[in-house]
């Protein structure tokens, strides 16, 4: 454990698979406890418990789906008896990180999905993040999860991207604003990653993977460690100067 990050805390939203939980066991890894939010598979949630447990760190699940807003106070509140759990009085890092993938056309796309993309990765982050403030610390740091795909256009995710678009955008108004008390506030854009997002369409498709691979600089497909990796390191304070960026983890896809 790092001195540095003795006694932090971070809450992850989506922690139970992929990205989410890669990032909650890189930092574990590096002496920080965390509290990460599942949708529905407890049993998920509780296999990073162990995980967390077995490297001497501590983390707490908690249910929350961050496309349901009027959830977000009674959240809230559970996460502030998580944080005195684990001896603190408020939270280091916010990490907004659940998300739903949606593959349609855009002359497809109902009203009802588009609802859907934008309570889960605008509006959630943004209301949910709202709320969590005045538990977080001064000098803090969150990180939103973006995408590639706004970057890029790829035919079928129109709605994704430009949700994934909007949040860059709100993310460099948050360092603005949220700069005075010393609280960073950071993008990371991932590439196509082998997790069971989209159900699995990167990981378990060999043919994806194939052309992803090949349009990749590095010459393959993402995992969840990459990315886990990275956040954990942008949290660190080595990477403190560091405000208002996107920062594209892809391998170098379509560059």
């Amino acid at each position: 454990m790092t001195n540095e990050n003795a006694n932090k805390i971070a809450i992850v939203t989506g922690g139970s698979r992929g990205i989410g939980r890669s990032t909650v066991l890189h930092l574990a890894a590096s002496g920080v406890d965390s509290i990460f939010t599942y949708r529905e598979n407890q049993a998920e949630a509780n296999k990073v418990v162990a995980a967390v447990e077995a490297q001497g760190r501590r983390a707490i699940p908690l249910p929350l789906d961050t496309g349901v807003a009027a959830s977000f106070d009674a959240f809230v509140a559970r996460a502030k008896t998580a944080i005195t759990e684990l001896g603190a009085e408020r939270f280091d890092y916010l990490v907004n990180n659940a998300g739903q993938s949606l593959h349609k056309a855009f002359d497809q796309t109902t009203e009802d999905e588009l609802d859907g993309i934008y309570n889960v990765h605008f509006k959630g982050v943004y209301l949910l993040t709202q709320k969590l403030l005045p538990l977080i610390n001064d000098g803090g740091r969150i990180i939103n999860i973006s995408s590639g795909l706004a970057r890029v256009s790829m035919p079928g995710s129109s709605a994704y991207g430009a949700m994934k678009g909007a949040v860059e955008v709100l993310t460099r108004y948050m360092a603005a604003e949220l700069g005075p008390r010393g609280i960073a506030v950071n993008t990371v854009a991932p590439g196509a990653v082998a997790t069971d997002f989209s159900g699995g369409m990167v990981r378990d498709t060999p043919e994806i993977a194939q052309r992803v691979a090949s349009m990749t600089a590095l010459g393959r497909v993402g995992l969840p460690d990459d990315l886990g990796a990275m956040i954990a390191s942008l949290l660190s304070d080595a990477n403190r100067w560091i405000s208002g960026q996107r920062i594209e983890v892809s391998g170098g896809m379509l560059v």
